[in-house]
């Protein structure tokens, strides 16, 4: 055999072991290289070039903060929203000062970290439910821009929700987790308990650790799968230094106030460049958040207001998404 046959066949070796290794069943050599790559912040481009962005940031989410081991109190939520004399502080009153000649919602532009945000403050919370793509798991072509999905289901105000695969980066149409839509599971990709963000059929914010069917028997009429939750009970996650690059991204969170208000927040940035969780936590709780979650962040961020995306969003290399990024669910305003 002649050597330059066999330096080959010893390079095509060598390359199958390393893609077993990086792609195969070793969950901890993997996670050490992801986050290693993201700490070092120099050579975060070594996660990105073998892995997608979701699975980057949920291995980076591993051990950054402590898990509720708490279902939200919606005892605590009495609705009424209507405009009041008095306010708690400025940050109540920015909330509850209505724009003139609009009951439906009020957008605060803002920063968090440095970045820019854009929090949506809506009065009636019956009026809020998830928001889901024209079709699943079609060959990637069911999925849709968030303005798009807005503007077909005739939404005033909608941010994206949960996550889905993405095994190249390009994503697809098939979510991850529970999809709730009129007290229904019309997804799941599994039968175990989960982090669930939804709305109940007496429009409270509910956050459970549940499957999509007890959910439902708690109450949930429209939820999706996603975390972490932010905001339990008036109560701030604890977060640890361990969150690697999951510490910084573009975000969207959805919170409920005691008083009922439903907040859409919806921040610029990019896998590893943007507001940090814990920041984003603090600032809704500013802002009177008594039970809040994240969403689907980085790329997939994005708020559509009657029709117009509001925010910039970004790929992995920092360029601009035009349109925004398809996605399969979100929260929605109706009218």
């Amino acid at each position: 055999m002649r050597k330059t046959t066999k330096a080959l066949i010893v390079i095509d070796i060598f390359v199958l072991i390393c893609f077993f290794v990086v792609y195969g069943p070793f969950d901890k050599f993997r996670n050490t290289i992801i986050s290693t790559a993201l700490k070092t912040k120099t050579h975060q481009y070594i996660a990105y070039t073998f892995y997608s962005e979701k699975t980057i940031m949920k291995v980076a989410m591993l051990d950054s903060y402590v898990p509720w081991d708490e279902n939200t109190n919606l005892d605590d939520i009495v609705i009424d929203t209507a405009p009041k004399d008095s306010y708690n502080n400025e940050y109540d009153k920015e909330i509850l000062t209505r724009d003139s000649g609009n009951e439906d919602y009020k957008l605060i532009e803002t920063e968090i970290d440095g970045y820019k945000a854009y929090l949506v403050a809506i009065y009636n919370p019956a009026k809020v439910g998830v928001a889901i793509s024209k079709a699943f798991n079609k060959n990637n072509t069911g999925s849709e821009k968030m303005y798009v999905m807005c503007e077909r289901l005739g939404g005033i105000v909608c941010i994206n929700g949960g996550g889905f695969l993405d095994p190249d980066g390009w994503g697809s149409d098939i979510p991850q987790g529970y999809i709730i839509k009129n007290n229904e599971v019309v997804w799941s990709d599994s039968t175990d308990q989960n982090d669930i963000i939804g709305i109940t059929n007496d429009n409270k914010l509910m956050l459970v650790h549940a499957t999509g069917e007890e959910a439902i028997k708690m109450g949930i009429r429209d939820g999706l799968q996603f975390g972490p939750f932010l905001i339990v009970n008036g109560e701030v996650i604890q977060f640890n230094d361990a969150a690697g690059g999951y510490n910084k991204a573009a975000r969207t969170a959805i919170a409920q106030r005691k008083d009922g208000v439903i907040l859409f927040l919806v921040t610029e940035g990019v896998h590893a460049n943007g507001p940090k969780l814990l920041s984003v936590a603090e600032f809704l709780k500013k802002y009177g958040a008594y039970n809040a979650a994240n969403l689907d962040g980085g790329s997939s961020s994005q708020l559509v207001i009657k029709g117009k995306l509001i925010n910039r969003p970004l790929n992995v290399a920092g360029q601009e998404i035009k349109g925004g990024r398809g996605v399969v669910s979100g929260f929605i305003l109706m009218p």
